[in-house]
């Protein structure tokens, strides 16, 4: 797992990059405020049913949640399942919202 920061996403963003990221708060923290990741809540996660990012094992993934805590959990989870680039979004949405707003 390696960090990245909310500036640094957003500039990737901004430049149009094809990004794989990874939401893993819960659904209604999600309706309140999110970037258009794939929804993926920790505790699915932890118990390992994550089907849908199968494919990505060898590609970039960046997990962000709330503070940068469950998305950190995270990270270390799929490092243990076999995916070889996690990066934790520092400080989660509060950082994002922080310095960029709401959309």
């Amino acid at each position: 797992m390696q960090n990245i920061t909310a500036e640094d996403l957003k500039a990737r963003i901004d430049a149009g990059e094809k990004i794989n990221l990874i939401d893993v708060r819960e659904p209604n923290e999600y309706a309140e405020f999110n970037i258009n990741g794939t929804l993926i809540p920790l505790g699915k996660v932890q118990t390992m049913q994550i089907d849908e990012i199968e494919d990505l094992k060898e590609e970039e993934i960046i997990v962000y949640c709330r503070s940068g805590n469950r998305s950190g959990q995270a990270c270390m989870f799929l490092d243990a399942m076999g995916f070889t680039n996690t990066k934790n979004l520092v400080g989660g949405m509060l950082e994002w919202q922080e310095k960029f707003g709401a959309k």
